[in-house]
């Protein structure tokens, strides 16, 4: 891999928070702001007049991200915020998820594209059932790095034997879980200590401050850059004289590297030929490798068109119309349906599907499946089958995050009302 494409890749770093009620994980984001000096002197200004209108000691940092009213009122968040900032060193996309337990599906949305998750654990409460419910769902969502912020260090006396006892609870739980790289910081988001600069308060840890763990753990490798996958999502035909017989496919690489030159295939025709150019945002390239988003010219002209895809010979996905999922559930208003139809939304390919089977309902908290319970409603997880109305070219979720998942939408109301993994 060159040096060019790992710095593309460290460029901007996803991450979401996730914890329970008041572990405070909006106050650990405007921390992070505040100290990393990414919000302006009149945001600032803002939240501090708030703060002293509602009596509270202190500028209340989670002010920034809490932007509803409802949200500032009750003191809690209830949909994803987004915020945006930068270093020197990286550009970060930041979700702050809602900690309750009836907004899984907002954490869901926030945390699938994720690169890093980051769990707050009250030092006083410990590991509770609202924690085991973030990481199975990290897990669940193939997030690659966990990290643990063990929060409100100050509230019990920065004690190193506390940081150490929740360590091992968190520990013990995590080894049923698929995370691969779990890492723990001790914290104070409201003092700001460990977060972006170092506590003199706990000299007894020796590892890196928040900020320098989210500057400098590795994401280049976070991509799939084994399969090749190019889902086409728009054909390009200029139709002038400069560019007479032009034919080019825009999309998305959602996998592996494309290289000029390379024998490729067509789904769902089989096809095979090659590529004959690849043309990026700053001009022809030699090679095209994710989330480039790229226009791929082929050697011969075929009929391909939206919701097709390139690939490589030697390595195709799986090209099926049954597919296991795993779901998370949306909405509010129906449960989810057996023998149910919905539209369905895979990579850039839009169909139809039948729900075939509903397998188990997922118990959250203990990883137990419940095939008696069927009734998914929103909030839920469970297993289930469809039947699509054409093939889909997946690939296990675990594989690729971006062919390896569907999201369901009511016909009749045109909502989301599911997302799902490709198992």
């Amino acid at each position: 891999m060159t040096t060019k494409m790992k710095k593309n890749h460290t460029e901007l770093l996803r991450f979401t928070t996730a914890g329970s009620v008041d572990d405070g994980k909006s106050t650990l984001i405007g921390r992070l702001l505040y100290d990393s000096k990414s919000i302006f002197q009149d945001q600032y200004d803002q939240i501090k007049e708030t703060s002293e209108r509602r009596g509270e000691e202190g500028v209340n940092l989670a002010l920034l991200t809490d932007g509803l009213r409802s949200e500032r009122e009750q003191g809690i968040t209830i949909d994803v915020a987004y915020r945006y900032f930068s270093t020197p060193k990286r550009k970060f996309i930041i979700a702050d998820t809602p900690g309750h337990i009836q907004y899984t599906r907002n954490m869901v949305t926030g945390a699938s594209t994720a690169n890093v998750a980051l769990v707050l654990i009250d030092a006083r409460n410990g590991v509770v059932d609202q924690t085991r419910r973030h990481a199975i769902i990290a897990s669940l969502l193939q997030i690659p790095h966990l990290v643990v912020c063990i929060n409100k260090m100050d509230l019990v006396d920065y004690k190193e034997d506390r940081y150490k006892e929740i360590q091992e609870e968190f520990e013990s739980f995590a080894a049923k879980l698929d995370v691969k790289d779990v890492h723990f910081i001790p914290i104070s988001a409201l003092v700001g200590d460990n977060v972006v600069h170092r506590s003199k308060q706990t000299s007894w840890y020796e590892g890196p401050t928040l900020m320098y763990y989210l500057e400098n753990v590795h994401i280049a490798s976070d991509h799939n850059y084994i399969d090749a996958r190019f889902p086409v999502q728009y054909v390009i035909r200029p139709y002038n004289d400069d560019f007479h017989d032009f034919r080019g496919y825009a999309g998305r690489i959602a996998g592996g590297i494309m290289k000029v030159g390379d024998t490729v295939t067509l789904l769902p025709t089989g096809f095979t030929t090659k590529i004959k150019a690849i043309h990026g945002p700053d001009g022809d390239q030699e090679q095209a490798f994710p989330p480039q988003s790229v226009n791929v010219e082929l050697e011969e002209d075929f009929d391909l068109s939206r919701g097709d895809m390139i690939v490589r010979a030697n390595n195709q996905p799986t090209v099926t119309q049954d597919v296991d999922l795993m779901i998370c559930w949306f909405d509010n208003q129906k449960p989810l349906q057996l023998q149910g139809k919905y539209a369905l939304k895979h990579t850039s390919q839009d169909a139809r599907c039948i729900v075939k089977n509903i397998h188990y309902k997922l118990d959250i908290n203990s990883l137990h499946r419940l095939p008696e319970d069927k009734d998914i409603k929103m909030n839920d997880i469970a297993r289930i089958t469809i039947r699509s109305t054409k093939p889909l070219f997946v690939d296990e979720y675990r594989q690729n995050r971006i062919t390896g998942s569907i999201i369901l939408i009511d016909e009749g109301t045109n909502n989301t009302v599911a997302a799902g993994m490709v198992i």
